[in-house]
């Protein structure tokens, strides 16, 4: 089965994309999503980010501290690395364990930072959604309730589409959401052609 990786810069409109191919049968698994789950409730995985992090990064309900984790990263840069070599591996195997009950010609995984971590190859294909930059920065304020240097702030730490549009193998533009559908439905047929 084909893997896929879907994945563009915050704002750029992942998620909207990986809808459609949604409601064209293709089975998403959204890493971002499940990465919190796991961080959640995996065994393994808590143990390690408590490890790493002491046992504060999570609430007394199991929960994961997100404020804790976040003031630990600002303040040492270098634990950012430290907890993707925890999560990364443990979201690749549930994608793997997942990719294996599904019964499509492809799977998709929507993951924000593919090309940031260098994570490319374990896809077959990769598929980049684009859009303006300015576009993205109101998307993002609109959505979280977020002040524009924030988001600026984030996207200052992600790849520019630029540098991303030269690796991907299709990229889809969603600045005109009116066209997506028939771009999507064009990456989709070419897709099923791949063996």
């Amino acid at each position: 089965m084909l893997k896929v990786g879907l994945t563009g810069g915050i704002g750029s409109g992942k998620t909207y994309v990986a809808r459609h191919f949604e409601k064209l049968g293709i089975p998403v698994y959204y890493a971002d999503a499940k990465a919190k789950y796991l961080m959640s409730y995996d065994a393994g995985l808590k143990a390690g980010i408590k490890a790493l992090l002491g046992s504060e990064s999570y609430h007394r309900n199991g929960r994961l501290n997100r404020d804790h984790i976040r003031s630990a990263i600002f303040s040492d840069g270098k634990l950012l690395s430290k907890i993707n070599s925890l999560v990364h591996p443990a979201v690749y195997n549930d994608f793997l364990l997942w990719s294996a009950q599904q019964d499509a010609a492809y799977v998709i995984e929507e993951s924000a930072i593919i090309y940031e971590n260098e994570l490319q190859d374990r896809f077959d294909v990769v598929i980049l959604v684009t859009a303006d930059v300015e576009t993205r920065i109101i998307r993002v304020m609109k959505r979280d309730k977020a002040d524009r240097q924030r988001v600026v702030s984030i996207m200052k730490k992600q790849l520019n589409d630029h540098d991303k549009i030269g690796l991907a193998n299709f990229v889809v533009t969603n600045t005109d959401s009116s066209d997506i559908v028939a771009q999507v439905k064009n990456i989709h047929e070419q897709l099923l052609k791949i063996k």
